[in-house]
């Protein structure tokens, strides 16, 4: 807890976290708000999933743009641009379903609400861990910093779809997106504003002339060894999207099959919460034990707990599986998150953190695509099978790769200081 009251001093209180959290709410309310609203409206699961899926699409693509600018710009400008038009996207949206709108006008404002996310949960990793850095802070206090951003993000997750399920209940899925789009401009606008922005603003230092001849070949395969490194990274972050999307196929399958196909969003929610409480608790992990090594002993654990996934039968045993197995996922995201903190340049971690969460996303969309008619084909089994052989894949993955051969991280990271230095 002294760990937690560290980080969130960081931005100067609580209201930092807060603002960011509902800032990114919406993210996590719009895939299902948008899916509930267009089979509403349009009396088609087809033309929701497709609308679905091009706001998915939308957001994959736009995550690493949005990080990228704000990276060069800033974030207060690329942030405070991005959620107004999501807002204004989101509202459109709504109008249009609401208007039997044609399904490739529904489609084309999906993709606008998924390319126009502000990417907040991304970015507020980046500024936060740029103030843990920039006061000096430890790499236990950045640990933290990442722990806490993701049990924000897996709580966001959870309580999204569940206002969404509420307020498809009690009015309509429109009041939902409505919502969501209420936020966007409130607290998106906070955060933009935010005056621990400035941790983050661009680096106008002039760089550091070349380097003497002898070291060019160095510094030349330096970044490449990088580049494979982020890449791995990445891929490994699009598996646990994928097996994310395979389980909640699995999941939604079983529940029918069982005849409790309204306990499928309570199953996995209540994956999300021992996910949460796990990442929390990844800040009391002693910091002799190095990023890869819990990399790999994450993703063996997935490995592990997905097994009984492949014999589980009934609803009590599928929540027993499945809370178990929610507490390999966020020591496997939050380490990611750390790793890539370790191998990019400041001046390019909003890219890079946009560019994981992306990743995840687009491996959930992809996966839960493909696993949807092989649960329906084949049943349950074959969805979870898919969820088992992405956990095997990214376990097998933590141990080709050897990412910790990491420069140590140095107290004052900040882009100035890596532009002195010479990091690529």
């Amino acid at each position: 807890m002294t760990t937690y009251r560290t980080v969130i001093g960081l931005g100067g209180g609580p209201l930092l976290p807060a603002v960011s959290f509902l800032g990114r709410l919406p993210t996590a309310m719009c895939q299902l708000g948008s899916l509930l609203l267009v089979a509403r409206t349009s009396g088609s699961l087809a033309t929701a999933g497709l609308v679905g899926g091009a706001l998915a699409a939308g957001q994959t693509v736009g995550g690493p743009v949005v990080g990228r600018l704000a990276d060069r710009l800033g974030q207060r400008p690329v942030v405070l641009v991005a959620a107004l038009l999501n807002a204004c996207a989101v509202t459109a949206l709504v109008v249009a379903a609401l208007g039997r709108a044609p399904t490739v006008l529904l489609a084309a404002l999906g993709v606008a609400t998924g390319l126009s996310v502000p990417q907040v949960g991304p970015l507020a990793r980046t500024r936060t861990v740029a103030l843990a850095r920039r006061a000096g802070s430890g790499d236990r206090t950045v640990s933290a910093a990442l722990s806490l951003e993701g049990t924000l993000d897996e709580i966001s997750f959870v309580l999204g779809p569940a206002l969404v399920g509420v307020a498809a209940t009690v009015a309509h899925p429109a009041a939902a997106l409505a919502l969501a789009a209420g936020l966007l401009v409130v607290c998106g606008t906070a955060f933009a504003l935010h005056p621990t922005a400035r941790a983050v603003a661009p680096d106008r230092a002039p760089h550091r002339p070349a380097a003497a001849p002898r070291g060019r070949a160095r510094r030349r395969a330096e970044p490449h060894r990088r580049r494979g490194t982020v890449h791995a990274l990445r891929a490994s972050a699009a598996l646990q999207g994928a097996m994310f999307g395979a389980c909640q196929a699995g999941i939604t399958a079983l529940t029918e099959e069982l005849g409790a196909p309204g306990q499928s969003g309570l199953v996995y929610a209540a994956m999300g919460v021992m996910s949460a409480v796990v990442g929390l608790a990844m800040a009391s992990v002693p910091s002799s034990v190095t990023l890869t090594a819990r990399w790999r002993a994450a993703t063996c654990a997935a490995l592990l707990l997905a097994l009984p996934l492949l014999v589980v039968h009934s609803l009590v045993w599928l929540y027993v599986v499945v809370v178990v197995l929610g507490s390999a996922y966020a020591p496997h995201l939050i380490t990611l998150f750390a790793l890539t903190e370790r191998v990019v340049p400041a001046s390019r971690l909003g890219e890079s953190m946009a560019f994981m969460t992306s990743g995840i996303i687009g491996g959930q969309a992809l996966a839960l695509m493909a696993s949807g008619p092989v649960a329906e084909a084949r049943g349950p089994g074959a969805a979870f099978a898919v969820a088992v052989g992405t956990a095997a894949a990214a376990c097998a993955l933590s141990w080709v790769l050897r990412p910790e051969r990491e420069r140590p991280a140095s107290a004052g990271r900040t882009p100035a200081a890596e532009a002195t230095a010479g990091t690529p």
